[in-house]
């Protein structure tokens, strides 16, 4: 597991270094997810947030977390990236002992925790728990994904064996499972996930399986979808959830023009997030309702240029004038609780 993930690092890593090397004109991206999940959506309502202050932010489709953390560290033109917090504790738990794993977070910086991420499992209704997917045939997620990486631990702990593991995305998955190619997949992704909108989810077939178990709770954080947030799901179900963090990178403003600039867009959005939570939780995905920008995953620094952007007397550069629902002095008290926090690091 962990010699895969290393080198799903280093592939990503490499296919950046070689289409980038002559990129020249400097542009502001966010690193998301597939079409149809919940980073893209968020990335999108970040990006619109941008449009309000006269700054452009391209969303930028990908497989997931692993791919978005090594964009931020290597991909040019990419300040953001979304990704999962076991994504985040796994690479913390090896860097210490790992020069790879070392040089690939350095400069990564936690930019804002976000939200927690439900863990999906859709399977044939004759599968009841995570358990009897034993000598089944499982879309576990593409390798540079982190769906991927968290199926994968979820199978190890509860020592699922025997059957396939393909490496298909969760667009790919679904039609695969209606069709009885596969016989379930996983997929990460916030509540609701546009994807299992999908009317041809015929409840009589398919249902999502509880994940209860104890070894994963230990890991996991419990949680929760309603009734009635997909329609084939006609009761509560309990499983559990891994938190979405933006993650950026610690720009030096004392390098060169990019970094600067880069650091400054790093600043801008910063400053855009925190003094427009009210915004995004009324008109953005469901999930900013349930932001906690306090709850930092352990063990990973702010950035630099994250803090800049915190100042009280902070002005981001626009072109246009930015749109915000709270005043500074409205934020005075939880900026200061935000500052208390990233001090305790």
């Amino acid at each position: 597991m962990r010699k895969g993930f290393k080198a799903c690092i280093a592939l990503v890593a490499m296919a950046w270094a070689a289409s980038d090397a002559t990129a020249a004109e400097f542009q502001r991206n966010i690193m998301t997810g597939g079409a149809s999940g919940t980073y893209i959506q968020i990335g999108r309502d970040i990006a619109a947030l941008g449009k309000t202050c006269g700054q452009t932010l391209n969303v930028v489709e990908s497989a997931g977390s692993l791919e978005n953390f090594v964009g931020v560290r290597n991909r040019r033109n990419t300040q953001f990236g979304i990704v999962q917090s076991d994504v985040l504790e796994y690479l913390k738990t090896f860097e210490a002992n790992d020069p790879d794993v070392q040089q690939a977070v350095r400069g990564v910086r936690i930019m804002f925790p976000l939200y927690n991420e439900e863990v999906h499992i859709l399977a044939r209704k004759d599968i009841a728990s995570v358990k009897d997917l034993a000598n089944h045939k499982i879309a576990v997620g593409k390798k540079d994904s982190g769906t991927f990486l968290t199926s994968s631990l979820i199978l190890d702990i509860l020592q699922v064996k025997g059957g396939e593991r393909l490496p298909l995305n969760p667009d790919e998955a679904l039609p695969k499972l209606l069709s009885g190619e596969i016989d379930a997949f996983f997929y990460v992704a916030g509540a609701p996930a546009p994807l299992f909108r999908n009317e041809n989810i015929d409840p009589a077939k398919f249902h999502l399986l509880p994940i209860t178990e104890a070894p994963l709770l230990a890991t996991y954080t419990p949680s929760k979808i309603e009734a009635g947030t997909y329609s084939f799901l006609d009761k509560p179900i309990d499983l559990i959830a891994v938190k979405a963090a933006l993650m950026t990178y610690d720009y030096d403003v004392k390098r060169n023009a990019y970094q600067r600039d880069s650091c400054k867009t790093v600043s801008d959005f910063s400053n855009l997030i925190l003094n427009n939570l009210d915004t995004l939780s009324r008109t953005g995905h469901p999930k900013w309702k349930t932001v906690d920008l306090t709850a930092l995953p352990p063990g990973w620094q702010v950035g630099v240029c994250v803090k800049a952007g915190m100042a009280l007397d902070y002005k981001p550069s626009c072109t246009t004038p930015a749109t915000t629902t709270n005043s500074n002095d409205g934020n005075e008290e939880y900026l200061n609780l935000l500052k208390q926090r990233l001090k305790q690091q």
